[in-house]
């Protein structure tokens, strides 16, 4: 916090005087925050929001620079990979597999190739952590789907959206697709892709349309481990406490993705609705194919 206060700072050309009389604060106040020796409390951060905002300082910017910086100095040379982790409370104790159950590709330990999918996800969260963590990846079981229908079918099975096709052939297909696997890689559906495989479920897009629209909003990748194995294979490198200013700034940037990507998402949608089948014609389908047996 004390190097994003100075960068703000610096960023509107005034010294510490100056900037406590802009916020309102004693010189002392702004001096400590810089030094390390205290923390502006969140009515503090709240005015510095406000001058961020106003005066376009971009500190989701500085805070993406500031975690690049960070996993620079990472020394990785053991074929280890890089990934990002947003914990709602903190990792405490043994890292293992157990997210909600209804996740992307089930039960596991989530991590992301792109900070931004950590950040987003942990952004209302006072005591949330970012971490920096790095997985070694060989001796693993691996299974990863590509952005297509199979990669919508397989969240669909993991979110408790097949249930009424349980016993049939399709159901079991995604049921066994990453059975016995330590690790499942796969694009996420991150706040723009959320509203878009949302709409196919429910039924308002089609499978085309759904499909063109993964393509188009340019989906990171998330690694799952969903067994202990994959798990034993993570190390935590660096733990990143984000302010509560910090936070603000995700939030405005998580809705701006979100706000753009669905305006994207319907243009694609509307020109592919005629096209391609909904979720529930193709769980029907299935269910005809039973029923003439």
């Amino acid at each position: 916090m004390q190097t994003l206060i100075k960068q703000i700072r610096d960023y509107l050309k005034m010294n510490q005087t100056e900037f406590a009389e802009y916020l309102n604060v004693t010189f002392a106040a702004v001096n400590r925050w810089e030094n390390g020796r205290a923390f502006p409390n969140k009515l503090a951060q709240s005015k510095i929001y406000d001058i961020c905002k106003e005066k376009d300082i971009p500190v989701y910017d500085m805070t993406i620079k500031r975690i690049a910086v960070e996993t620079k100095s990472i020394n990785i040379n053991d074929g280890r990979i890089i990934l990002y982790h947003g914990s709602k409370s903190g990792i405490t104790g043994t890292i293992e597999p157990k997210s909600r159950m209804q996740c992307d590709f089930g039960k596991g330990f989530y991590m992301g190739t792109d900070p931004s999918q950590a950040l987003t996800l942990i952004c209302d969260y006072e005591k949330s952590k970012f971490y920096i963590v790095s997985m070694r990846t060989d001796g693993l079981e691996r299974f990863e789907v590509p952005a297509d229908i199979d990669w919508a079918m397989l969240v669909a099975y993991n979110r408790g959206k097949m249930e009424k096709i349980i016993g049939t052939s399709l159901y079991d297909k995604y049921r066994d697709m990453s059975a016995n696997k330590d690790l499942i890689i796969g694009n996420i559906a991150n706040d723009r892709m959320f509203y878009v495989i949302d709409n196919f479920f429910v039924g308002n897009i089609t499978d085309s349309a759904l499909i063109n629209s993964l393509s188009a909003l340019q989906l990171g990748k998330q690694y799952v481990a969903v067994t202990q194995k994959g798990c034993d294979a993570i190390r935590i490198e660096k733990e990143i406490e984000l302010s509560y200013l910090e936070r603000l700034f995700v939030k405005d940037i998580a809705e701006e993705n979100r706000t753009r990507g669905i305006s994207v998402a319907n243009d694609i949608c509307k020109k592919y609705r005629r096209d391609g089948r909904f979720f529930d014609e193709i769980l029907d389908e299935v269910k005809t194919e039973v029923n003439d047996e």
